[in-house]
């Protein structure tokens, strides 16, 4: 394929988007330096991040090269349905916002093998402290890694490994500042990156209006929804072929659910955010991501179907192909590589601003795990405050090395990047927020019922993956629990496997803890007051306007 290389203005455009965050980074490191430097403060930027902070920090945490190049994929395979990863998020983050974060706030948690320390056992927290780090350095990390570099490569034609090697580089600077220089640092990441989006949407739509003699990005619209009417369906029928990663209303009423409500708040990456802050301000946070979250769709959805509107109709056709095959995910490269000068420049920035936000904000999760919880706990229990912020500082920089020199060896440009994360995060989720759920709100949960739903929902998880080599599931079609594969078998959708695991470990959870605790409470359950959960009228106002719009978003594109 041919490669429409960076032009010099493209450099220029960088070289300002580069300047501008290290220079702001160095600025908040050097302000911020001299009024505290506890651990507290190094991974959480105690009371220091503004609900803006939070907020864009939290969606550039989020947003990276698997949202942008995977989430475009899915775009021109499935269309606008894969938007509900990010609509449903709005509506999860508005919960976690209410009914998470005053929990974890009012029992002053900072991590959450922390939180399973003080709900169940040293031995709960230290499994998960050792499981978290494993899955962020193994799965995530590597794949940020990777698919970011790939990305960025694609675009400036520098070798992949070059990439890598800067993209790590970079992060690490960013991150060595501590969780204030990610926070603050993040709002320009966020501007870039959604300017730079834009500007590739922009191109699509004015790409298919162009090539249908019309002009504008409106008409572009309107000949997207008229070419591909069956790309702008939320709801996915089991005939569809990608019913089996979208299984219908299971993405509202089902394992979405699990998937969304383990991510944005049993996860360390996600709700160190929120945790340095008071309520009123974590919940502003929370809730300008939440809208930030509605218009992801536009950046990162709507350039893959208007790819598949014109590759269909002829463009593209070469380019779109891969070993032989159509690969959906090169749908959002090819039209990176179409833009002007300049423009081009300023999403190579946003590319970037992606990948490096997330890999800073995995790397200082990374770090606060560790020394928090294993550090701090067992290897030096009479750490002082200036040897945790330097261990943190020295395993930010070790996760980094192991995740370069993992990454190419995982195989994740074979599986998607976006379905490899989703399916491997999917083993796990549904009996760690069984466990966080039931920790949160019920008080007679105990510690071997939470090693229960960890180690019996994983095994529970494998073993339904494994079942339709060995049992015909063509009986679970007709109530629309399994769906023929490639290969014509017929397996559980992984959002409805989900759902199942989850329901086990609750149940199996709800068991084990009445058995053990007859007669009285568990003495590890938290304190909840009806009262925690009270918002202020502006927060209740701003999640109305959301949830009105999700409303009428699902109801125009049922």
């Amino acid at each position: 394929m041919k490669q429409n290389l960076l032009d010099t203005k493209d450099y220029i455009v960088f070289a300002i988007y580069f300047v501008i965050v290290a220079g702001y980074g160095l600025y908040i490191y050097n302000k911020k330096k001299s009024a505290s430097t506890g651990s507290k403060d190094y991974f959480l930027a105690e009371g220091s991040l503004t609900w803006w902070a939070i907020g864009a920090s939290l969606i550039a945490s989020n947003i990276s090269a698997e949202q942008f190049i995977g989430m475009s994929g899915s775009g021109f395979k499935m269309g606008l349905a894969i938007a509900s990863y990010e609509w449903m998020a709005s509506l999860t983050l508005i919960i976690v916002a209410v009914f998470f974060i005053p929990v974890y706030l009012k029992n002053k948690i900072a991590t959450m093998p922390q939180f399973l320390h003080q709900r169940y056992n040293g031995t709960v927290a230290m499994i998960m402290a050792v499981f978290w780090l494993l899955l962020y350095v193994v799965v995530n990390l590597t794949s940020i890694l990777y698919l970011g570099a790939l990305a960025v490569s694609s675009i400036s034609g520098f070798d992949l490994d070059l990439c890598m090697y800067a993209i790590a580089a970079f992060a690490i600077i960013i991150t060595l500042g501590g969780m204030k220089v990610i926070g603050y640092t993040d709002v320009i990441q966020v501007f870039f990156l959604i300017l730079g989006g834009l500007a590739t949407t922009y191109l699509a739509l004015n790409l298919v209006s162009d090539h249908y003699g019309t002009k504008g990005i409106f008409e572009g619209y309107s000949l997207m929804t008229s070419k591909a009417s069956e790309h702008f369906h939320m709801i996915l029928k089991p005939e569809n072929e990608n019913y089996i990663d979208l299984p219908g209303l299971s993405v509202l009423v089902g394992g979405m659910w699990i998937v969304n409500l383990n991510y944005w708040g049993c996860n360390q990456y996600i709700t160190q955010r929120a945790l340095g802050a008071d309520l009123k301000t974590a919940r502003g946070g929370i809730l300008f991501a939440a809208f930030l979250k509605l218009l992801m769709p536009i950046i990162v959805v709507l350039p893959g179907i208007a790819a598949y509107v014109l590759y269909k109709d002829g463009a593209f056709q070469s380019e779109m192909m891969q070993g032989g095959s159509v690969n959906p995910d090169r749908a959002y490269p090819v039209l990176l590589n179409l833009l002007p000068a300049g423009l081009k420049g300023l999403s190579f920035a946003a590319l970037t601003a992606a990948v490096v936000a997330s890999l800073a904000g995995k790397a200082n999760s990374i770090a606060t795990i560790f020394t928090l919880d294993i550090y701090k706990k067992v290897l030096k229990t009479d750490a002082t405050e200036k040897n945790l912020v330097n261990t943190g500082k020295i395993a930010v920089v070790v996760a980094m090395v192991l995740g370069v020199l993992i990454a190419p060896h995982l195989g994740i440009d074979k599986k998607g990047g976006f379905q490899f994360i989703q399916e491997y995060t999917g083993f796990v989720s549904p009996g760690i927020f069984a466990m966080f759920i039931l920790g949160f709100f019920w008080k007679r949960a105990t510690s071997n019922a939470a090693l229960f739903a960890t180690i019996g929902g994983f095994g529970l998880s494998l073993f339904l993956k494994k079942l339709p080599n060995i049992s015909d599931l063509s009986w679970l079609s007709s109530y629309g629990f399994s769906v023929k594969n490639v290969e014509g078998i017929y397996e559980i959708p992984f959002l409805d496997r989900m759902g199942f695991v989850f329901v086990f470990c609750i149940i199996g959870m709800v068991i084990i803890s009445l058995f053990e605790n007859k007669n009285s409470v568990n003495p590890k359950g938290l304190e909840i007051d009806a009262k925690m959960f009270k918002t202020s009228t502006s927060f209740a106002v701003g999640a109305l306007i959301i949830i009105g719009m999700l409303v009428a978003l699902y109801s125009v594109y049922w």
